[in-house]
């Protein structure tokens, strides 16, 4: 095992992929000679060459067009979009190509691609540098959509992203970048150094798509996370003396719905947590699975915590972001219900 942040482990998978397949090509705004705004493809030019890591131009539409053209002729580009909040002139290319080649060539051909983005806020932001748009990848079909919460996570889930046939986004919550993050902005920044979740393998692992883990055991209600909003729900559970099962979904397409359901079978309760805004979130789906298959288990509503349905304020930002307190408040009234 190796000390890792969670930039560090997304590079080792990147650098594992491309050392082990050399049909993996990294590439994207800064990608190559920079290594990216947030260096998580710091030194892969240089031990890869120009022709498997490179910088693109300011073009997010020309980024993923030509990385679906690549997959089409047998490669397996990674490439970065910048911010998620950049994401929107590439969502045609990803959401009427990359997400229906398999099916419009009835099988003939897939589209291995990652698109990488840093999501989420708690960072200043503002309004175009903290969006979190996970639910407008999870409505499309044929799309695969991962959000890790942890360095080990985050190394495991893309080595097997970037093995999977099909295209992956992979959201990568940038106020984890450098340590676990619980929403007590005023504490001082700890590093992933100290957290068990900072041990990762050196070497070759694959965390499967589809499998949520539990983040943390218990037997009064459930709350389902992920993301930053792990650890928000973790501190807000340790903050109440509830006894909370904190079941960290990981990937939300395909979702693990079999730990979600047997997990609210055992609770009767269940709060959903997430950063986004609240309107059209994630967060309906996962309330309305719940309702749909542990209907009878439930001793009361399903209750939501996400961020308010405005842009996202630079000023005002720890008001939006849902914080350990607005999460126990939520996971008090639910336990009261």
């Amino acid at each position: 095992m190796v000390q890792m942040s969670m930039i560090e482990a997304i590079r080792s998978a990147m650098d594992i992929a491309m050392g082990r397949d050399e049909d993996v090509v990294v590439y994207g705004e800064d990608v190559g000679y920079f290594g990216g705004v947030f260096r998580c493809t710091q030194g892969l030019q240089q031990k890869y060459g120009k022709t498997r890591c490179f910088d693109a131009p300011i073009s997010e539409s020309g980024i993923v067009g030509t990385a679906i053209g690549m997959a089409a002729y047998g490669l397996k580009p990674c490439v970065e979009i910048q911010f998620a909040d950049y994401m929107y002139p590439a969502y045609d290319q990803i959401t009427q190509e990359a997400a229906r080649i398999r099916y419009r060539s009835n099988g003939q051909f897939t589209c291995p691609i990652v698109i990488r983005m840093p999501t989420g806020g708690g960072i200043f932001g503002g309004q175009t540098h903290s969006q979190s748009p996970e639910a407008l990848f999870t409505h499309v079909a044929g799309l695969k959509t991962v959000v890790p919460s942890n360095p080990y996570d985050a190394k495991g889930l893309l080595i097997a992203a970037i093995e999977d046939p099909d295209p992956v986004i992979f959201l990568e919550p940038k106020r984890l970048y450098n340590g676990p993050f619980d929403g007590h902005h005023e504490r001082p920044v700890v590093s992933w150094a100290k957290h068990p979740a900072g041990d990762v393998p050196d070497g070759h692992y694959t965390v499967p798509l589809g499998k949520a883990a539990l983040a943390r055991a218990g037997s009064a209600i459930t709350v389902l996370a992920y993301g930053t909003m792990v650890h928000v729900a973790l501190a807000a559970a340790q903050e109440t003396g509830i006894d909370a099962e904190v079941v960290d979904l990981r990937t939300l397409v395909p979702l693990d719905l079999d730990t979600i359901v047997a997990s609210v079978a055992k609770t009767g309760r269940c709060v959903v947590v997430h950063e986004a805004t609240l309107t059209s979130g994630f967060g309906g789906e996962l309330a309305a699975l719940v309702q749909e298959h542990c209907f009878y288990h439930l001793e009361a509503p399903v209750a939501r915590v996400a961020g308010w349905d405005t842009p996202y304020p630079h000023a005002q930002e720890w008001d939006y972001f849902p914080g350990p307190a607005r999460v126990a408040r939520a996971l008090t009234e639910t336990m009261e219900g």
